[in-house]
């Protein structure tokens, strides 16, 4: 298996999920390499998602010659999939590959540039859109967002979400993570799940992943 625990982390190690990720960091890799690369990523994590974390059930089948066991994911109806746009559209579309029978939810969040990082190391955070499906007991509750640097937005997100609803497990899946964004979201939401390619060594003084591959949005939708 290549989800290996790291901390307060568990870090998808496979191999093809390290060369992309390097590829994402390169500052010559342009727009369309960029956002394919987002969604080979995002394939990457869910298929290990399936392998490394979701149960396995052996069941009995037919084929064309004689009667035989196998073994079938027993959850994969059970998964909702939230997209903090807007880099995480690309990612998602990727997650979707493994989980195409998976229930979506879309949620606009934004931390405040202009205001800054406070002395706590935390950004005020906007929601201005939220459509979520139905989320019950049963289901695995996957909220991908590329970036995770101070943590300010994806407390944002579980807050709204986790109002009313009591998935199974919730696990939060990015690409590239800061050490300050895993200890703050495991110190408020410790029963959460969380999943990255890479934890990296710090924030700078502005609130961003260091080394990190730039803002991953901007980065994907020529936006800069």
């Amino acid at each position: 298996m290549t989800i290996e625990d790291h901390g307060h982390a568990k870090v998808v190690s496979h191999a093809l999920a390290r060369d992309t990720l390097t590829r994402l960091r390169d500052v010559e890799t342009e727009q369309v390499a960029f956002r394919k690369g987002l969604v080979k990523l995002g394939r990457i994590c869910g298929y290990e998602i399936v392998d490394g974390l979701l149960e396995s059930e052996t069941v009995t089948v037919e084929t064309p010659l004689t009667t035989t066991e196998g073994e079938r994911v027993g959850e994969m109806d059970d998964v909702v999939i939230v997209n903090v746009l807007r880099a995480a559209t690309p990612f998602v579309e990727g997650l979707l590959k493994a989980f195409p029978r998976a229930k979506q939810g879309v949620i606009s969040a934004g931390r405040d540039e202009e205001g800054g990082m406070d002395r706590e190391g935390r950004f005020d955070i906007s929601i201005e859109y939220v459509k979520m499906p139905e989320i019950h007991e049963e289901d695995t509750l996957i909220l991908a967002d590329p970036m995770l640097a101070t943590g300010s937005t994806m407390c944002a997100v579980l807050e709204e979400i986790l109002d009313g609803a009591d998935p199974e497990r919730v696990i939060v899946l990015s690409a590239v993570s800061a050490p300050e964004g895993l200890d703050r979201l495991r110190e408020e939401f410790p029963d959460i799940e969380l999943l990255t390619v890479a934890v990296d060594d710090h924030l700078d003084d502005d609130g961003y992943i260091v080394p990190g591959l730039g803002d991953a949005g901007d980065r994907a939708f020529r936006t800069t």
